[in-house]
């Protein structure tokens, strides 16, 4: 039975073709006919009931004031935002080079293939930084610079000094940890020029892993990058890149592995395989992962610690972004990324017992509380908001379950500072004492979805002065900007 109609990509000619998204034997699947390459038929979620369930978060949000391109042809065309941009950016994207130490079988760069080295200058880093920036009514928070590999670059620890200077409140690297674990000084650099968080490719715990993913054994590299972040109090989020046939099995290990290290690393995010770039395309139902097969992965791989209902689409924290811009009084940042890219929970630790957020905080009466009393506080003056938040905080304290709350934790201070002070050190106790288990599932051009594009709330800045969606960067343009932008490698 259909579900919806909307645009995806051939993947042959990646042309723009009208698509159906449709249920079939508790699947949910996409497809598309090409007049050239013919039909198409992929799986675009696994789990039909989880997929409804998600529909729960369906938040549409506010793109950007000041979109840079016109709407001339149609989704994913006009990118650069252009104005059907339906979110503003969350997390602005710089590929600072497409070089690499590495030559890993799936990979979205292909400098070695190509033989053209894309490496923009300082300078044009600066205004594309700057051009992040100027996003209204929302500057973009926070950047991550990746490639390629960012650290072969020698100037990287002047780069994050450079976001720092622009005013990004969050700087994080995505990373193969090489360089991290090669040079003992590199991380305590980084984290003094102003970088937060390390994006660490970590795809299992096994040699053979590496082997199959990235063509080496990188296990103790990655374990030595780890310790040096670790004597340099450099925070760490494990990115494992899942394939169904290769490391779904390790989803337990990497969680047990990151809860045994929570001291430096602050999450987990799983990311499926997407098949666009390097990636082979010639097994994408055999090696596809969708969110649901994650979630069941996690539940099966913990035994039941972790499980199925734990998991939200990262949307349905929108109420609190709408709180927020209620009291300040000037637009938030607000996740109104579509409700089918992204699920996570929340993990707190107590001695051997792991558990979920949804555990402690009924977080579906949270968000209810939260959304209630948004509607009172929208009109309200200043000393009727003073009395409404803070009839709301006590009511918020009431949806946690005082029998789950970890020894180590006062949940309700925590709470309660966050909605007072409302500010990114008031989130610290909350964070520092939870890990956070996510996935985020991009796409490709087999499971391409214009509906979820632009929805988007990652975005790559490019040296033209166009910010782009994750996804449709990936799966459309990327090929083209470097062509453009690069040099023939010597």
């Amino acid at each position: 039975m259909m579900i919806k109609k909307t645009k995806s990509l051939c993947p042959i000619c990646l042309k723009v073709l009208d698509a159906e998204v449709y249920n079939q034997n508790g699947s949910i699947w996409i497809r598309k006919e090409c007049p050239e390459h013919g039909v198409y038929e992929n799986t675009y979620w696994s789990n039909e009931e989880i997929y409804k369930q998600a529909e729960n978060c369906d938040y549409k949000g506010v793109g950007i004031n000041n979109p840079q391109t016109d709407e001339k042809k149609e989704c994913p065309l006009d990118c650069g935002i252009c104005p059907e941009h339906e979110s503003h950016t969350i997390l602005g994207l710089i590929d600072v080079t497409n070089r690499c130490n590495l030559k890993c079988p799936i990979c979205f760069a292909n400098a070695a293939i190509s033989k053209k080295i894309y490496e923009p200058s300082f300078e044009e880093i600066r205004e594309m930084l700057r051009n992040l920036r100027k996003n209204q009514p929302v500057a973009t928070p926070a950047i991550q610079y990746a490639g390629g590999e960012p650290t072969v670059r020698k100037d990287i620890v002047e780069l994050i000094q450079l976001a720092k200077d622009e005013g990004f409140t969050h700087i994080q690297i995505a990373t193969n940890g090489i360089k991290l674990a090669k040079k003992p000084d590199l991380a305590e650099k980084l984290r003094n020029a102003g970088l937060n968080t390390i994006y660490l490719q970590f795809d299992g715990l096994t040699s053979e892993i590496y082997l199959k993913n990235r063509g080496i054994d990188l296990l103790n590299i990655k374990k030595e990058a780890i310790e040096n972040c670790r004597k340099a109090g450099l925070g760490i989020v494990l990115v494992p890149t899942l394939i169904k046939g290769i490391n779904e099995n390790q989803v337990g290990d990497i969680i047990n592995f990151a809860i045994e290290n929570m001291d430096i690393i602050r999450g987990v995010n799983f990311q499926p395989i997407s098949f666009s770039g390097r990636t082979p395309s010639n097994q994408v139902e055999e090696q596809r992962i969708t969110i649901p097969d994650f979630e069941k992965l996690v539940e099966q791989q913990t035994n039941n610690d972790i499980t199925i209902e734990d998991f939200h689409p990262a949307s349905c924290i929108r109420p609190i972004s709408d709180l927020v811009e209620i009291l300040e009084g000037k637009p938030q940042i607000t996740f109104t990324c579509h409700q089918h890219c992204g699920t996570a929970t929340y993990l707190f630790i107590d001695g051997e017992k792991r558990i979920p957020i949804t555990r402690v905080i009924d977080v579906n009466k949270f968000f209810e509380v939260i959304e209630k009393n948004n509607t009172k506080l929208k009109n309200a003056k200043l000393a009727k908001k003073t009395l409404t938040l803070a009839k709301a905080t006590k009511e918020l304290t009431k949806t946690v379950n005082m029998d789950n709350v970890p020894s180590n934790l006062d949940i309700k201070e925590i709470l309660s500072t966050v909605f007072k002070e409302r500010t990114y050190s008031a989130l610290g106790d909350f964070h520092y004492n939870t890990l956070l288990i996510g996935c985020m599932h991009f796409m490709d051009p087999f499971n391409f979805d214009t509906d979820r594009s632009k929805r988007c709330v990652i975005h790559y800045a490019i040296p033209d002065g166009r910010i782009i969606p994750f996804c449709t960067m990936n799966s459309l343009y990327r090929e083209e900007i470097e062509e453009k932008y690069s040099k023939t490698m010597k």
